[in-house]
């Protein structure tokens, strides 16, 4: 049986990488051996985290590069997947994990506020879904993997497709949809051999959610939601993440993988009843 992180000779990208859990993501990709292409958005301090991220992995005796992208504008995600091919020659693995969330009530949320967090939450998912499965199966196979996946898209959505998040309607709606967007491409993509998967983290230590657990006592608060008792790592996605795409996990597609510590368990009904 193949070791369930051996992802040598395979490429990867994955978008919003220059931080929290796609920061993660591409360093654990690249551990198990997989070449990483490194997102992130143009403009502000995201191309220096992405090149610290691909600095990282370069030290540790991977491979990596940087591509800025929008991945909302069909014209950047195209250029995005040409670079791709440009620095290494084929994709394997698509990581959609690029994200934003604008909260506010109904009645103060602007059509801005929502379309942005589609765009990018859902409609960038889409764009990039659509280029990997484009790309996949032009190319040849690796040798060594006759008969296996000839490529491997995996969403990063949120506890939030099943979870109602007041407050988070265009979120909330944006991670539904990625559910469904997800389910219906492992449907149609099967037969070409292309498996698609989700993960929906719930409490993770990133600095979008930063103010839900940066003091002790938002931090209990949050701990009450989460019944395994500890908020989680962006390394426990990341790890996750390795395994739906290496080919340990071939047999696995249309799948959602809750990384939550329990939180999708509705801990408020321990008890009642």
């Amino acid at each position: 049986m193949q070791h369930a992180s051996e992802l040598r000779g395979r490429v990867a990208v994955v978008t919003g990488a220059s931080s929290g859990i796609g920061r993660a993501t591409a360093i654990g990709l690249a551990a198990a051996g997989a070449r990483v292409v490194v997102n992130h958005r143009a403009g502000g301090d995201s191309q220096a985290r992405a090149a610290a991220v691909a600095e990282a992995i370069q030290r540790q005796g991977g491979s990596a590069v940087t591509a800025a992208a929008d991945i909302s504008k069909e014209a950047e995600v195209e250029h995005l997947f040409a670079q791709a091919l440009q620095h290494y020659g084929r994709l394997d693995i698509l990581v959609n994990n690029a994200g934003v969330e604008h909260s506010a009530p109904i009645a103060d949320m602007t059509l801005a506020d929502w379309q942005r967090v589609i765009d990018v939450n859902l409609t960038g998912h889409f764009l990039c879904a659509r280029a990997a499965a484009r790309l996949f199966p032009s190319q040849p196979e690796l040798p060594a993997r006759q008969g296996l996946a000839a490529g491997n898209i995996l969403f990063i959505s949120s506890v939030h497709e099943v979870i109602p998040w007041a407050f988070q309607v265009n979120y909330a709606a944006s991670k539904g949809g990625v559910s469904m967007l997800m389910k219906s491409l492992a449907q149609e993509l099967a037969p070409a051999r292309i498996r698609v998967n989700s993960i929906a983290p719930g409490a993770i230590r990133t600095a979008i959610n930063q103010p839900a657990w940066d003091t002790p006592e938002s931090l209990a608060r949050l701990l009450q939601l989460i019944p395994y008792g500890r908020i989680g790592e962006p390394e426990d996605v990341a790890r996750a993440a390795v395994w739906l795409a290496s080919d340990a996990s071939d047999y696995v597609t249309g799948t959602t993988l809750f990384v939550d510590g329990g939180m999708t368990l509705y801990p408020e009904f321990r008890g009642a009843g």
